[in-house]
């Protein structure tokens, strides 16, 4: 057979049977059907590629001072870390949205180096981002990567998953981001053996990708790609070369960067700006870091071609104990949350007092691991009382400052209560504080809060979305979003329920209220609900029409609690 002819996949498959005919007789066949062309799914694939050429690359209108306003609701202080963030992620995405197909050569891309110790948001503010504008997120740890790919990973494996994370979407994909922690621990020193030159490798296998370069999405070590590459064939019978395209997709590093700032002291010491020997404080330190330049980075052992791809820095401060509280305090803590679900698996409702979460965070900065540390401290006072719990008839546990100094003397004290109801009236005025602060929260919010959710904080429906975010420990944005989404279903049934009988319904505010409140509580969905509520109207509001002539109909919250009882009160006054 001609080397340089591609055999028919008929003449193949009777080739291979063959030889396994001749080897294991007839109790062996080979059917490969994956391998040859679907033809059915050619047109299909035609089709979807015209689609995805007409789709717009990227509709991005938020301004930074929007996106800072919402990054200020979850994460406590980095106030200029939140700003350098906001403003320079915010124009990125503008301008790929105003670009058109000729673009300058040379243009600079906003990477972005994020500098200062663990547990102070710097991966929670980029998770943050990418889901408030919607794009894909990946997250990599550099120390798992090598320069050729053959031990760790390849830097270009990021760009890979981000397509993945696009689900499969190519154009998504390039307008992703890509975040890789512990940056700092490839940095070189000034020997040239051993691990060094693995970690500037790391750092030159990163300068392609980081300004422009196409990743081949079909790699030998990649046995999905191949995969997927197979099942292409099958649709299409042609071998197609899918690349990533990295010029729009941004690139953000972060690290500790432990002993940078006596690198930026010695540079302000030897220009004199007014630094002594050694820095003597912990306010010295972060000021000092404050102050890095490209050079010191260079210093430190990073190459400038390197560093001259990330002209965006932005230093964190370390997070103090009146911080620590303030995480704990908000609304949104995924901390504080987190355990309260953990009790409810249970049936146990349980609430903080300020003193708790005030000793709380005296114990967390102990750790000197951030807000990570506020995880292992909540864990340390509440484990015997999630383990032991379950097992009684307790259903309201309140923590107080006392339960975080002695868990286990608490724990006894509780367990021998012969009356509960003085600790249920103190949980339930802590319910009753929270939404009461929630209330003032969310006003002073609300003018901030995209036009599409705004109204819902009005005071038809802003209770109802208090009670969620209290009681079951919902994010309020999340509920605010959902709440949002129900009402353009409801619209959408009423627009249905005309088209398909002819006769025009209405649910009120306080009927809309009622149904945004069992879809969310009780977790279902809205048209699902809607239909069973109302599945035997039809033909009692046609009843009505004939006789009175309404085509027309308000509902009200009776019809969402009592449907069947509001249908015979409607039929009822229609014959007086």
């Amino acid at each position: 057979m001609n080397k340089d002819k591609m055999p028919h996949p008929g003449e193949l498959e009777k080739e291979l049977n063959d030889y396994l005919s001749k080897k294991y007789g007839n109790r062996v066949r080979l059917s490969v059907p994956f391998l040859f062309p679907d033809k059915a799914a050619l047109k299909t694939e035609a089709r979807a590629k015209k689609k995805d050429k007409t789709e717009q690359h990227i509709n991005f209108t938020m301004k930074p001072k929007e996106l800072e306003a919402y990054l200020d609701e979850y994460v406590v202080k980095q106030d200029r870390a939140k700003e350098i963030l906001a403003t320079k992620i915010c124009t990125h995405f503008n301008r790929i949205k105003n670009q058109g197909k000729l673009t300058s050569i040379g243009d600079i891309k906003n990477n972005i180096l994020m500098i200062g110790p663990t547990g102070v948001g710097k991966t929670f503010l980029i998770k943050l981002i990418a889901q408030k504008i919607g794009v894909p997120f990946v997250k990599g740890d550099a120390t798992k990567f090598s320069e050729t790919g053959y031990v760790g990973g390849d830097v270009e494996d990021l760009v890979r998953d981000l397509t993945r994370e696009a689900g499969g979407n190519i154009e998504k994909a390039q307008y992703g981001i890509v975040y890789i922690d512990e940056i700092d621990k490839i940095s070189g020193s000034n020997n040239i053996y051993g691990l060094d030159v693995s970690r500037t490798g790391v750092q030159r296998a990163l300068l392609k990708p980081m300004e422009e370069t196409d990743v081949d999405l079909k790699v030998p070590h990649d046995v999905v790609s191949q995969m997927e590459a197979l099942e292409q064939y099958r649709k299409t019978g042609k071998r197609e070369k899918q690349v990533v395209n990295t010029k729009n997709i941004l690139f953000i590093m972060s690290g500790a960067f432990n002993g940078l700032e006596e690198i930026v002291e010695e540079r302000l010491h030897k220009q004199g700006i007014g630094f002594g020997a050694h820095i003597r404080s912990k306010e010295e330190k972060d000021s000092c870091l404050r102050r890095v330049k490209a050079e010191d980075l260079v210093n430190y052992g990073f190459e400038s071609e390197f560093i001259g791809r990330l002209p965006v820095i932005a230093v964190f401060e370390p997070l103090s104990v009146d911080d620590l509280y303030t995480i704990l305090k908000s609304p949104n803590s995924s901390v504080v949350n987190s355990k309260r679900k953990d009790f409810m698996a249970y049936g146990i409702d349980i609430r903080f007092e300020d003193g708790a979460l005030r000793a709380i965070a005296e114990m967390a900065v102990d750790e000197k691991t951030g807000a990570r540390g506020l995880i292992s401290a909540v864990e340390k006072v509440l484990l015997k009382f999630e383990k032991e719990l379950p097992s009684t008839e307790v259903k309201k546990l309140v923590v107080t400052k006392e339960m975080v100094k002695d868990p286990l003397k608490e724990f006894d004290r509780l367990i021998k209560l012969d009356d509960m109801r003085r600790l249920y009236m103190r949980h339930n005025d802590l319910a009753t504080q929270e939404k009461s602060e929630l209330h003032k929260k969310l006003l002073t919010l609300q003018q901030s809060l995209d036009e599409n959710i705004r109204f819902l904080l009005s005071d038809q429906y802003i209770n109802i979305i208090i009670e969620l975010t209290v009681e079951k420990f919902y994010d309020y944005r999340r509920v605010l979003g959902e709440a949002a989404r129900i009402m353009e279903e409801i619209d959408v049934f009423e627009k249905g329920f005309k088209n398909l009988y002819n006769i025009k319904i209405h649910f009120d505010e306080a009927a809309r209220n009622r149904i945004i409140e069992k879809v969310l509580l009780n977790d279902l969905f809205t048209d699902v609900l809607l239909k069973d509520l109302f599945k035997n109207y039809e033909h009692g509001l046609k009843l009505i029409r004939d006789r009175c002539g309404t085509g027309s109909f308000n509902f009200t919250r009776d019809a969402i609690d009592e449907p069947q009882e509001y249908l015979n009160t409607l039929i009822k006054e229609s014959y007086r």
